[in-house]
């Protein structure tokens, strides 16, 4: 591995190390109870640190486009709206460790039940509909503006928002299973009991 896969890895290691550290802090003290210094202090890093991977500390909880979905829907092929989202969530939950999905799933029930939280994600939420909208309809050989491409990402935005709401009340869910199952749904028409 060269230089600069070992320096991602690192990166990688202390993101991951802020946002375990976090997490605790959060279930322990509550949101608004826990500083940034605490979570540096915990994470065994500087407070520069921390504000390198994450400028505030609204930054830990919101939406980051987890799974990693643009990128993941960038390597599908092309074809219909449905399949490529599909096809994009397996793809980017695939590419995470367990943890990794523990650590999405924690951020998202934060972002769902902290009030200022939720609202940073809904601001955040146009640019990233924006951006998958585009990479759908170049897949599809469409407009973005194109209905097909609209009511795609709505179904399917709609199917993934409800189930991470369950998998919030019942963390033993398995998410991405459920996911990748109600999203088969959907591509065969919702016409299956």
């Amino acid at each position: 591995m060269g230089e600069d896969g070992l320096r991602e890895r690192k990166k990688a290691r202390t993101r991951e190390a802020i946002l375990r550290e976090a997490f605790r802090l959060f279930r322990e003290q509550g949101y608004h109870a826990t500083t940034t210094q605490m979570i540096a202090e915990a994470a065994e890093v500087s407070p520069a640190t921390l504000f390198r991977y994450f400028p505030t500390k609204e930054h830990l909880v919101v939406l980051d486009r987890f799974p990693p979905l643009t990128e993941a829907l960038a390597a599908q092929p092309p074809g219909a709206p449905v399949p490529l989202l599909r096809g994009a969530f397996r793809a980017a939950f695939a590419a995470l460790s367990p943890e990794e999905i523990t650590a999405g799933h924690d951020r998202e029930v934060f972002a769902a039940t902290v009030p200022e939280l939720l609202a940073a994600n809904l601001r955040r939420s146009p640019g990233l509909i924006a951006e998958v909208r585009q990479l759908v309809a170049d897949k599809a050989n469409c407009a973005p503006e194109d209905p097909r491409v609209r009511d795609a990402i709505g179904a399917v935005f709609g199917i993934v928002a409800m189930i991470w709401m369950q998998w919030a009340q019942d963390p033993g869910l398995d998410g991405p299973a459920e996911i990748d199952t109600a999203l088969a749904h959907l591509e065969a028409g919702l016409n299956r009991t």
